[in-house]
């Protein structure tokens, strides 16, 4: 009983379980073109297993990609190596890009976030007039005018801040970059998905049509008959 449960992939010959093989005769054109390329023998009858269609739709992918764009580079690489093991190539860059951030790269981050904000910017102004106010109205103070401590701090701030803003700005260029690359992997991906669906879709198509076209024939056939006994009888 194991043994009638079994079929011969046509590809690999191995013997392979019913639930392992799919029928030679839902494989699309394309992939059947391309394995007689590559010399393998084909029955319209006979199965295919899993595995070696996984591998022959990553080779079409492969093949469909580099004849538009030339040498496939590591992001096409990705795209086919998920499209043949059906694995989902959609993720969140932003979680991705976060959890490669150093303690540094996320508390530059934060700070120039707050030196962006009005509430910074409402705190600096309360500090300067409470500063100016103070140095000018009371006596003996440690900042009398023209205020040269104060410029003095403002410069330092100044300094500090411009450095920590173009590293935000540096890391938010990366993450940019990172999911536009995710994008095209996505597009890419999705493209190559759509065109496979619709070369199924046409090959399904195209059998039902021959399928059709057998079914009138037939009936044809038996208009035919039923004419001639016709004829037969009103002779008669």
């Amino acid at each position: 009983m194991e043994q009638e449960d079994r079929v011969r992939c046509q590809v690999c010959g191995k013997q392979k379980r019913l639930a392992e093989v799919v029928p030679a005769a839902v494989v699309r054109e394309a992939l059947v073109r391309q394995m007689r390329d590559g010399r393998t023998e084909w029955d319209e009858n006979g199965y295919i297993c899993a595995e070696d269609l996984a591998l022959a739709r990553a080779s079409y992918v492969e093949q469909l990609v580099t004849d538009e764009g030339g040498e496939l580079g590591d992001l096409e690489q990705e795209v086919v190596a998920s499209i043949s093991e059906g694995d989902l190539i959609a993720e969140d860059t932003n979680e991705t890009f976060e959890q490669q951030l150093s303690f540094g790269e996320r508390l530059s981050d934060q700070i120039a976030a707050f030196g962006g904000s009005w509430r910074f910017i409402s705190i600096f102004g309360a500090i300067i007039i409470v500063w100016i106010v103070a140095n000018s109205l009371l006596s003996r103070f440690f900042d009398p005018y023209p205020f040269i401590l104060l410029n003095l701090v403002l410069s330092c701030v100044a300094a500090m801040q411009a450095p920590i803003i173009m590293m935000s700005q540096n890391r938010q260029e990366d993450k940019d970059r990172l999911r536009a690359s995710h994008d095209y992997q996505v597009n890419l991906k999705a493209e190559l998905e759509i065109r496979q669906i619709q070369e199924k879709l046409d090959h399904l198509m195209n059998q039902q049509w021959q399928r059709l076209a057998s079914i009138q024939e037939v009936q044809v056939d038996m208009l035919n008959e039923l004419v001639r006994g016709g004829g037969r009888d009103s002779e008669g």
